[in-house]
């Protein structure tokens, strides 16, 4: 069995086929047969995606262990100010769409980084307007439906700019993430679960 991190960077699909133009995961590296994404980052998110030919860590990492669903931590750079008052709406459950159907989130925990500063530059950069402000925050989920920490930002008046996915359990994006692929050991592997 194997397990890899990989940092999608923005632009890259989550598979490893190209598709219209957008690169796929085959741009990585070189994996052994049988090896797919645990999950998706879509194509403008970043960040920690793992790999695996194991299917019931897979289930694991999905659908939860031990009756403990898995908390993924996201990196937000949103539009506007937010104030710890503003993220806590995203604490309570929300009523949000996914491909055409309204769904409630579960609560989510969320926090400003007031001295954040991203592991990466991204390509390209992000819109910049010098009369509008950004800010940094943390926000962690124990789901993922499609596009949900932009629709959780949006629906509270801040906007997403980009997002980097941190950590999934206790599994962080390596400090020296200009490496972006890394097989994960057994060590790095109960992080996920810590």
């Amino acid at each position: 069995m194997a397990t890899y991190a990989v940092i999608k960077p923005y632009g890259m699909l989550s598979q490893f086929t190209p598709e219209a133009g957008h690169p796929g995961l085959s741009e990585l590296g070189e994996f052994p047969k049988d090896v797919y994404p645990v999950g998706r980052l879509d194509r403008d998110s970043e960040g920690l995606l793992l790999l695996t030919d194991d299917n019931d860590l897979k289930r694991r990492i999905l659908e939860g262990h031990g009756g403990q669903k898995i908390w993924k931590t996201y990196h937000v750079q949103v539009e506007g100010a937010p104030t710890e008052e503003d993220l806590r709406a995203l604490d309570r459950p929300m009523q949000l769409k996914a491909k055409g159907k309204v769904f409630t989130t579960r609560p989510a925990k969320a926090r400003l980084l007031p001295d954040y500063t991203p592991p990466w530059e991204r390509t390209p950069p992000i819109r910049y307007r010098a009369n509008i402000p950004t800010t940094w925050i943390e926000v962690q989920i124990d789901e993922g439906k499609n596009r949900q920490v932009r629709k959780m930002t949006a629906a509270i008046g801040f906007p997403t700019l980009r997002l980097i996915r941190h950590a999934i359990g206790g599994f962080s994006v390596p400090k020296n993430a200009l490496s972006p692929t890394q097989e994960l050991d057994p060590q790095a592997l109960a992080l996920l679960f810590a």
